[in-house]
């Protein structure tokens, strides 16, 4: 009986990994990304499929294509600095793991926008005056409560971006931690 021939170690390709089908991506920047329903959800413009385009132009674009991909994504996300949209929740553990990618070259805007979804209280003070909104169907004050959620949970790289030599990225992570109290 013969045993099936084994390949020459001198043709095996070793410059990539192989993967068995239908397991998930090794873990690079913004891993995850592509298992967030995105269609599914809504940004300011309407669907947010678009969100995972920008925030891989934010993580391996140059300055002003990264800078101007951030502003796209703030548009989407948390629109005048203030409103935040149903996707936006989804969108902010990407935002905290650019944040801390010393390669990502809009980080302190980055963590200037987590801020702003951290302090986001529009829909939950226009409910204060027509509580009715807490009863339609798509739920803008749950949206930005779940946003706000979200930047707390990952609040634990507050350090090491305080730890960091850059004076704007430490201005931008102070004016991040008052916010959320820490």
């Amino acid at each position: 009986m013969r045993s099936a021939p084994k390949p020459d170690p001198s043709t095996r390709r070793t410059d990539r990994q192989t993967q068995p089908p239908g397991s998930p991506r090794a873990a690079g920047p913004l891993a995850g990304l592509d298992g967030v329903p995105w269609s599914e959800i809504q940004d300011s413009s309407g669907s947010a499929a678009a969100i995972p385009r920008l925030l891989r132009k934010v993580a391996l674009g140059d300055a002003e294509t990264a800078g101007a991909a951030l502003g796209d994504l703030r548009k989407r996300i948390c629109q005048y600095g203030f409103v935040v949209e149903q996707a936006t929740a989804a969108t902010v553990p990407f935002l905290w793991e650019l944040a801390q990618r010393p390669q990502v070259s809009c980080r302190a805007q980055i963590i200037q926008l987590l801020k702003n979804i951290a302090d986001a209280r529009q829909w939950e003070t226009t409910a204060t005056a027509y509580p009715k909104l807490l009863n339609h169907r798509e739920n803008p004050v749950a949206w930005e409560r779940a946003a706000r959620q979200a930047v707390r949970a990952r609040r634990d790289g507050l350090e090491r971006l305080l730890a960091e030599g850059d004076s704007e990225i430490a201005r931008a992570t102070t004016e991040l931690a008052r916010t959320l109290g820490d």
